[in-house]
């Protein structure tokens, strides 16, 4: 089906060994999930994967790039038009309005402003609100549609809908799950929700 994701032998710690020895491969339209309790390693292992971290042992491939021995342009290309990252944090620029975080991410990617997704996030309303004046749970749609328009291979999600209620969770998972779909994408998804987890094609489980 053509892989994504390939990690290789990984091993990280940081004052205590987190995990070791770990491969997995993630393939075009499949979901992952990643789960186990707090401290395991879940987070580390998402930054690992997405870019954001060099572990100490083992290898990342990204679109069969081995991305920790990429010059670092060539890494800051991937991260930007191979990779989007859903943090729990949404990192949005408080002072913009949403509208203006969301033609950030187009400009910076070439991508088009896609008026009906920001119509079934239940975003498109706001459009003209700073970041600041709006809920939480619509803070973390706005991420995330800043992070679909721009059309990544991966999808790394560290649990993305932690500020929303069950029924609009329910809502923008089914609009990843049919994103990955419709471009031959990819899920990598942290989560503490088993019933999450349960709906992805590989759950994993970080312990001991």
């Amino acid at each position: 089906m053509g892989t994504l994701l390939r990690v290789n032998n990984l091993s990280h710690s940081f004052e205590y060994p987190l995990f070791s020895n770990l491969s997995f491969a993630l393939e075009k339209k499949r979901s992952m999930a990643v789960i186990g309790v707090s401290g395991s390693g879940k987070s580390t292992l998402l930054h690992i994967c997405s870019t954001l971290l060099k572990p100490k042992n083992g290898e990342v491939f990204i679109s069969e790039k081995n991305i920790y021995k990429l010059p670092n342009d060539e890494l800051v290309d991937v991260r930007r038009n191979e990779v989007g990252i859903v943090f729990q944090s949404h990192f949005l620029f408080k002072g913009f309005s949403v509208r203006e975080n969301i033609e950030i991410a187009t400009i910076l990617t070439k991508s088009d402003f896609d008026k009906n997704l920001l119509e079934r996030l239940g975003i498109s309303h706001i459009l003209n609100n700073k970041v600041g004046d709006i809920s939480g749970g619509q803070q973390q749609r706005v991420s995330l549609a800043r992070i679909l328009l721009k059309k990544p291979k991966i999808i790394f999600a560290d649990e993305p809908t932690g500020n929303l209620d069950q029924k609009t969770a329910n809502e923008v998972m089914n609009i990843i799950y049919e994103y990955i779909e419709k471009n031959d994408a990819a899920l990598f998804l942290v989560t503490h929700d088993l019933n999450l987890a349960n709906n992805c094609d590989i759950v994993y489980k970080l312990e001991s």
